[in-house]
């Protein structure tokens, strides 16, 4: 492995190289929530600026947007906000954000995400949302008594209710969102039943993220932390791979074309040759840093560690940070630092290693990086198999992809 630690290919080359497009998944408040939930990754980040998070000054925020946008050369620029509870920020604050990339377009699309829990939207955010076609992804992980499990208020009270209430009023006022679940110990065995749950919300898109995290002394950290331990909410392997298998065979014969599961989406994506769409499957990472609300930028909201950081806003300029030495490396290490054990992998096509997060376990010939929850992605890729298969050659011949359902 050593041969390949340092190899650039020519698709390497050529994204370095060619025009720049990348996103950024701006911090506004840092990891600042009005929630406490078990699993999240992130509210533990206030340590490294002191155990305090201030919001993003008017400042940097204008800073920011106009670097964004000037660093990518491509028409089409999406500004992604999320936390923490990125609504904690106020609503004054993203409307000042919308007349600074109106400001700074310079005749570019700007497109807008936001991650929430959804227990602050009201009427106005709703309406503010729909007037400027803010896609909304709402964090709900299935029916209450698993939702409120591991997700909760302040001194574990349940918010379902208030999430519920949140996305009847993005509904109400026709704003465009999805639904992103995590797949938790609590998840197991339960797939397809959370998944009808999740439909019923109203949503044709469908996001599901494993979780699997280590903890030392309370705090979630990284896994080469000496003493940490998987965290006793994380999903195993086996059941995640279970969980995607359920939720697979009702959809393949029911919802292809009409509901869209990211995983399912992007492993047929692999199978055909195409880019997957979700950074998890891809070749290499680095496409889609953080901004933190003082501009420190880092690689990956999975990584934000003092030790990856790649800079800061404020001092160096964003196009010279995101092609650094620092950032391309973490980026091609996804692919250069895996074992060998994966690079001869049937199913290395269309995982590709999956995320760098998980990537903790040995070899039995003692190699690392080899990935926690792999044991469930090869039970998951054997069973979809026959199915992808089927779809790729409907996908070729010109047809829907959807047809394997008459096929079923």
């Amino acid at each position: 492995m050593a041969v390949l630690k340092d190899t650039l290919t020519l698709q390497d080359a050529v994204k370095i190289t060619g025009p720049q497009a990348f996103n950024i998944m701006i911090k506004p408040v840092g990891s600042l929530c009005n929630l406490k939930c078990h699993y999240c990754y992130y509210l533990d980040k206030a340590e490294i600026y002191g155990g305090k998070e201030p919001r993003m000054s008017e400042q940097m925020l204008e800073h920011f947007i106009k670097e964004y946008i000037a660093a990518n050369d491509v028409r089409d620029v999406f500004f992604n906000w999320h936390g923490g509870e990125p609504l904690l920020a106020g609503l004054d604050f993203y409307r000042k954000a919308m007349a600074f990339q109106k400001k700074y377009a310079d005749g570019k699309h700007i497109h807008n995400t936001l991650q929430t829990n959804a227990t602050l939207i009201t009427r106005e955010w709703a309406e503010f949302f729909r007037a400027n076609n803010f896609l909304i992804g709402v964090s709900l992980d299935g029916p209450q008594n698993v939702h409120d499990r591991y997700r909760g208020g302040k001194g574990g009270a349940s918010v379902f209710d208030r999430v519920i209430k949140g996305i009847m009023e993005l509904y109400r006022a026709g704003v465009q969102y999805n639904v992103m679940a995590t797949v938790n110990r609590q998840s197991e065995g339960r797939g397809l039943e959370i998944y009808q749950f999740l439909k019923s919300a109203g949503t044709r898109f469908i996001q599901f993220m494993p979780v699997l995290e280590h903890t030392k002394d309370g705090l979630i950290v990284d896994p080469q932390v000496q003493g940490a331990r998987i965290a006793p909410w994380s999903v195993s392997p086996e059941g995640y791979g279970r969980f995607l298998c359920d939720i697979f065979d009702y959809w393949v014969r029911n919802d292809v074309g009409k509901v869209f599961v990211n995983q399912f989406d992007a492993v047929l994506a692999c199978w055909c040759g195409a880019q997957p769409g979700i950074c998890a499957l891809a070749q290499t990472c680095g496409g889609n840093s953080i901004i933190e609300h003082n501009g420190d930028l880092y690689p990956c909201d999975h990584f934000v560690y003092e030790g990856y950081k790649i800079g800061n806003v404020l001092e160096t300029d964003l196009r010279t940070l995101m092609n650094s030495t620092k950032q391309v490396r973490f980026g091609v290490d996804k692919r250069n630092a895996l074992p060998d054990e994966c690079l001869k992998c049937q199913w290395f096509f269309t995982c590709h290693g999956e995320c760098p997060k998980h990537r903790f376990n040995t070899t039995d010939k003692g190699e690392t990086g080899l990935n926690a929850l792999c044991e469930g992605y090869k039970l998951f890729f054997s069973h979809v198999a026959p199915y992808m298969e089927e779809m790729k050659s409907l996908l070729q011949s010109g047809r829907p992809a959807s047809e394997i359902m008459k096929m079923l």
